[in-house]
């Protein structure tokens, strides 16, 4: 008997409790609910907003605020000094370095070590659940796992108190039994140069052998070059013949699928998203052949959902009165999401948009975030159509993108509005101007009011593309010290800030 074989055992009683997923969803919700109140009345901000060991849903939506990062700063600050019971019960010892945008200012996100262990921890088991259920013949365990990290430092002057990316955080905490099974080592792991960690990774990891590969596409993708590199091989199964999936999540992995199926051509591949945050773990792709993801209702996390109508340009929440929870929700329809967690975030716009596809059971795709949008023209162009049209483009040119973001270009003398796209291409398109056009019309297809502001070039005339050298986004990112780990480029701005800073890199 494998080694997976016997580990799926263990699983087998925690696939069973995710079928509530299907049956019992609002109840899942409700006891989520109670739990959170029950421990955060005794908090500080408990007790200034009156929260109460057994409020009900209603009760609770009217005395506690939606709040975004600015209101729950200077309780978080408080806490990152090292005050007990502020947001969440005790010390909270480590923070999340927001790496949701690549703005100067960052956030710092309480991760407790409730937040650890029923939320983060608890999502990670459940990928591994929900891929065994499907995937019966595994061999998972058999090799190592090749997991990617960013790293940490010290949080103020507080004694065993850290800040840093999610993922070092989880690694720095992880059952040290994990260690035995994953590549590579935890100091490798954690060390904050990528340039540096990325050769460390490659060549810690030739010769073992691995069988799963989890992080973030593009900068897995940077690491997996280099092990190509060094072992002169054409495809990355000449190096690890055992590799059977890749765990990604972090960002949209349609731009970068067609350079996996090139480096990885075997037929039993297998790609599973996650959508893991530094805000907490809320869902996973159970079926291989259904894109969208189950929302996870049984973590630390109580979901509410607000309509895109009610939130401004700017990404605030305008009326609270549409805000609703879970059973609330309709398909088809763009909400920005609002969670409370055992992390101490309570009723917290955590700045991504989803859409659901299904509410038996509750399954949604990301659409983007309430701020990475354009609508400089009226054209409310969001990151989905922007992933859908580039999928498009590529597969009627044959190019291939790594990298791109896009911002307005306003009207001045001689200059009619339009969208600049600055791209990297893997592979280049024959011609730009004809990848400019299919992606504008494919936009057109998807948007009704991009279509609708594109008519006759009357208030925005065709996007316009400006080819990326290589490694330009890498070089802005190592610019600004987020080289790696799970920092991500801004694929949309309603301001020109993002990509004038990229066109002015050297």
């Amino acid at each position: 008997m494998s080694i997976t074989s016997i580990a799926s055992l263990y699983f087998r009683k925690r696939q069973r409790e995710l079928e509530k997923h299907f049956t019992e969803p609002v109840q899942l919700q409700e006891t989520v609910l109670r739990r959170l109140v029950s421990i955060g009345s005794d908090t500080l901000y408990g007790k200034e907003r009156g929260m109460g060991k057994a409020l009900s849903y209603e009760q609770f939506s009217k005395r506690i605020a939606v709040n975004t990062y600015e209101e729950l700063k200077g309780y978080i600050d408080r806490m990152r000094h090292g005050e007990k019971n502020i947001l969440w019960r005790g010390q909270v010892r480590w923070y999340a370095k927001s790496s949701g945008t690549t703005n100067d200012k960052s956030k710092f996100i309480p991760v407790s070590k409730e937040g650890l262990k029923r939320i983060h921890y608890a999502g990670g088991n459940d990928v591994v659940a929900y891929y065994l259920q499907n995937n019966p013949k595994s061999r998972l365990f058999d090799g190592r796992a090749l997991i990617l990290g960013g790293s940490h430092s010290p949080n103020y002057n507080v004694a065993n108190s850290l800040v840093g990316d999610l993922s070092a955080i989880l690694i720095e905490n992880i059952n040290p039994i994990v260690n035995l099974v994953r590549v590579p080592d935890k100091k490798t792991a954690l060390i904050s140069e990528f340039d540096r960690k990325r050769e460390l990774i490659a060549r810690q990891c030739l010769n073992a052998n691995v069988t799963n590969i989890s992080g973030v596409p593009s900068w897995m993708m940077s690491v997996l070059m280099r092990v190509m590199e060094l072992s002169g091989k054409q495809h990355l199964e000449e190096v690890w013949p055992n590799l059977e999936v890749f765990f990604h999540g972090g960002i949209a992995f349609t731009p970068y699928r067609k350079q996996y199926e090139q480096l990885i051509t075997k037929s039993d591949m297998h790609y599973m998203e996650t959508y893991n945050a530094s805000e907490g773990f809320f869902g996973i792709q159970n079926d291989p052949t259904d894109s969208s993801m189950m929302l996870m209702l049984d973590y630390d996390v109580f979901y509410e959902f607000a309509p895109m109508e009610a939130i401004d340009d700017e990404g605030m929440l305008m009326d609270e009165s549409k805000v609703v929870p879970l059973e609330g929700v309709e398909t088809g329809k763009n909400y920005a999401m609002i969670i409370s967690t055992s992390c101490g975030l309570w009723r917290y716009m955590i700045g991504d948009t989803v859409r659901f596809t299904s509410r038996k059971p509750y399954k949604f795709v990301i659409t983007g975030r309430t701020k990475s949008f354009i609508n400089a023209f009226g054209e409310e162009l969001i990151v989905d159509n922007a992933e859908k049209g580039l999928q498009y483009a590529c597969q009627q040119t044959g190019a291939q993108v790594r990298e791109y973001t896009a911002a307005p270009v306003f009207r001045a003398e001689g200059v009619v509005p339009h969208h600049q796209w600055l791209i990297e291409f893997t592979k280049e398109p024959e011609s730009i101007d004809e990848f400019a056009t299919i992606l504008d019309r494919k936009l057109q297809e998807l948007n009704s009011d991009y279509e609708a502001k594109r008519f006759k070039d009357i208030n925005m005339v065709r996007l316009k593309i400006v080819k990326a050298r290589k490694d330009l986004f890498d070089d802005w990112l190592r610019s600004k010290g987020k080289l790696g780990g799970q920092h991500k480029v801004p694929r949309l701005a309603n301001t020109r800030k993002h990509i004038e800073e990229l066109l002015n890199v050297e």
